[in-house]
């Protein structure tokens, strides 16, 4: 299965084509930018599918984050994923940014993991997997501190753009955490990953905001995060 998968959420624009018989990414490119996602999007698609031999074409399903994240930016993805679907008649994925960030460290060891996103004002969107990807905390928006807590004893693998921040408050509080990998947005690959293994009709590409410990979203991802391969 080939899958293209983007992601606006936050303060960049990826995009990449993942083989899945081949298991490797054939093309990718990651933008930071901090807006003018609606700008960027579109042409560097283009570019990205250029560096195959296929095009769209040749793309069996396509794969979108949907939040949490910038109003506008998830918006922007989305429309567009959708766009291309319709056109192709292909699938659209819809990826929750909270799992995409916990993906690559599934499995990976003992540790927890522990998604983080800034939603300013001291408050992060928060979501904690156990080290086989079982959901023990679902998604919410709270404080930073209360985020740690929810973590409960360690240890854990702290990912996201509020993972830095995160871990200042849980090293101060005797937790054992580490912050995993670049944390200014999911991996894109693995976007793609969770795209090619979800069911079409359980991930719909449908905004997801939350608000307080609330989902704001009319139909709910039902993915979890997968073991990193």
């Amino acid at each position: 299965m080939r899958v293209l998968a983007i992601d606006t959420a936050l303060n960049t624009v990826s995009a990449c084509v993942f083989d899945t018989a081949e298991d490797r990414t054939v093309a990718s490119e990651i933008l930071p930018i901090e807006r003018g996602h609606d700008e960027h999007l579109l042409p560097l698609v283009e570019r990205v599918l250029a560096q195959t031999d296929y095009g769209l074409d040749g793309i069996d399903r396509i794969a979108v984050t949907i939040g949490p994240g910038s109003f506008t930016g998830i918006r922007i993805g989305i429309a567009a994923a959708r766009a291309m679907g319709l056109v192709r008649g292909l699938p659209v994925i819809g990826i929750p940014t909270l799992i995409a960030f916990a993906a690559p460290y599934i499995g990976k060891s003992e540790f927890a993991v522990a998604s983080l996103i800034d939603a300013r004002h001291g408050q992060v969107y928060a979501q904690v997997f156990s080290a086989i990807g079982k959901c023990i905390v679902e998604p919410r928006m709270v404080a930073v501190g209360a985020a740690v807590r929810l973590i409960g004893s360690g240890p854990v693998y702290l990912t996201g753009n509020a993972a830095p921040v995160a871990a200042i408050e849980a090293w101060s509080a005797g937790l054992k955490a580490e912050v995993a990998g670049e944390t200014g947005a999911p991996d894109i690959a693995y976007v793609a990953r969770l795209g090619a293994l979800a069911e079409p009709s359980a991930s719909p590409p449908l905004p997801l905001y939350l608000a307080g410990t609330n989902y704001k979203t009319a139909q709910p991802s039902r993915l979890t995060a997968q073991p990193a391969s």
